[in-house]
């Protein structure tokens, strides 16, 4: 064995040198070693906080720009704010704002009910039930909703009698076209089929989401079409459907301001903007009809909330604040006694 490859086999730390060889002098002990790590003490690590003094400058502006316009709009005669009192509690107000809200309860149940049909309609496997639902959609997401109100508004006019029977021949039965003379239940209809392109889209996509092997599960367990939609399908899938169609429904709340266009004009916006035609007051009856639809979404947010948080349980999601439970130290069997299963089973498969 050479000199050298003698020095370095005798410097092992933790091992004593064999007789007849002698360590080098002077040498000190390695820095990963493991000598006296055991006694030191852990040195405290100092976190510094990560500083975001631009963060900071733009909240300072925004909240002084906020102040400077409500003292400006608080001063400024242009705003009416007394007629803004006078008229926020009106009868005329109050019953548009609850013509308002049946439209959007009554469109919203027609489009949830048309858009579940259209949107089996695209999963179908016909290729003609497919194609059916893919025109609706194209054609009611293509155009303006606007649009769209005005044609139901004129349709009283293209078409006064439904007739059925053979074409070219006398129709076996005519009926008076009494449905689309009546303005709130047009609206009603044009706002629920726009809607209901969307709502399909919406749907189409909870159901999407569910993994196909949850129906095959299902099967395995004999059970049947309607159970498995209702039991294993249904439950997943809202939990993608709820928050979308919550959005919907105050978009739908908001989107009823355009029925004038039929013309409908007892709705929240129609009746604000006929008083203002009359006391020559439009921004005070404009900032009127703001403040309840503020207040009829800001109550349509918050049950938003709760159901989302009623569908969204058993997803594994950790609350702000709460920390899972610490699990404590296992338990030492005993010599001689046979411990229980971890698990609820008696496999012991926790």
């Amino acid at each position: 064995m050479s000199e050298p490859e003698s020095g370095r086999m005798t410097e092992e730390p933790g091992r004593t040198p064999e007789p007849g060889i002698k360590p080098r002098a002077g040498r000190k002990p390695r820095v990963g070693s493991t000598q006296g790590r055991d006694d030191a003490p852990p040195e405290a690590i100092v976190a510094i906080p990560l500083r975001h003094p631009w963060r900071n400058v733009v909240a300072v502006l925004l909240v002084l720009g906020l102040a400077v316009f409500v003292l400006d709009a608080a001063q400024r005669s242009d705003y009416g704010w007394p007629d803004v009192g006078k008229y926020i509690f009106d009868r005329r107000i109050s019953q548009a704002a609850w013509v308002t809200l049946w439209l959007t309860i009554y469109a919203m149940i027609g489009a949830i009910v048309l858009g579940l049909l259209l949107a089996i309609m695209r999963l179908s496997p016909n290729p003609v039930l497919k194609s059916v639902a893919w025109l609706y959609i194209w054609i009611f997401r293509g155009t303006p909703v606007y649009v769209q109100l005005v044609f139901w508004g004129i349709v009283s006019l293209i078409y006064p009698v439904f007739t059925l029977g053979i074409p070219f021949t006398e129709p076996w039965v005519t009926i008076p076209n009494e449905v689309f003379t009546n303005l709130f239940i047009t609206a009603v209809i044009g706002l629920a089929l726009n809607e209901a392109a969307y709502m399909s889209e919406i749907v189409r996509a909870g159901l999407l989401s569910v993994d196909p092997g949850q129906e095959e599960a299902s099967t395995a367990l004999a059970m049947s079409w309607g159970q498995t939609m209702r039991y294993v399908v249904v439950p997943q899938a809202m939990k993608i459907i709820i928050p979308p169609t919550g959005n919907e429904v105050i978009s739908m709340l908001k989107t009823t301001s355009l029925v004038a266009a039929i013309p409908l004009s007892i709705d929240l916006y129609g009746v604000s903007r006929g008083i203002s035609a009359v006391t020559f007051t439009p921004v005070p009856l404009l900032i009127v009809a703001s403040l309840w639809y503020l207040l009829f979404t800001s109550i349509l947010m918050v049950g938003q909330h709760f159901i989302e948080k009623r569908f969204s349980r058993g997803t594994g999601r950790i609350r702000a604040g709460k920390e899972p439970a610490t699990p404590g130290p296992a338990e030492t069997a005993v010599p001689g006694t046979t411990a229980a299963p971890i698990g609820t089973d008696f496999g012991g498969k926790g």
